[in-house]
């Protein structure tokens, strides 16, 4: 797999600029927006995809129409710095639901967890049943959205090489 986007050429960054606004056109629809031909745009993709630039294709989907729309951001802190401690919180998160981003992190805390759930109420018995239920956490401070601003999983690609 390929580390470096200087294997990228023009085409192949518009490629992925158009995919990531929109992941579901079709191949001659891609084709038409980078302005070429649907087989070598079908061959690009498909190497693109072999070579780990494009991971996967999902859907986005809108979290108050699924009465998930409270959105916490949670901090959390290890009672003890160990491997062990930490390894029990990767594979515990991974697992539960409510947790769309966890991100092991530097400074005064450990990790920073993305959580959805319906309402504050909600979100406290998360807290307490799911997260109380884990002992090697130490402490946890949380922060919860009032307006979100940008959300995005569009990566900046350079301007064309």
């Amino acid at each position: 797999m390929k580390s470096s986007s200087t294997s990228l050429d023009a085409i192949d960054i518009r490629i992925l600029k158009v995919l990531q606004e929109n992941s579901r056109l079709t191949v001659k629809e891609l084709a038409a927006a980078v302005h070429l031909s649907p087989t070598p745009t079908f061959e690009r993709v498909k190497r693109l995809e072999r070579e780990g630039y494009i991971t996967k294709y999902m859907a986005v989907l809108d979290a108050e129409k699924i009465d998930c729309g409270f959105l916490a951001f949670c901090y959390l802190k290890m009672k003890q710095q160990s491997y062990e401690n930490a390894i029990r919180i990767m594979t515990a998160v991974k697992s539960i639901p409510e947790i769309a981003e966890c991100y092991n992190v530097s400074g005064d805390h450990d990790f920073l967890l993305k959580i959805y759930t319906k309402d504050m109420r909600s979100y406290q018995e998360f807290i307490l049943r799911i997260l109380g239920e884990l002992d090697c956490i130490g402490s946890l401070n949380s922060s919860f959205v009032l307006d979100e601003v940008k959300n995005t999983h569009q990566l900046p690609l350079p301007d064309e090489v």
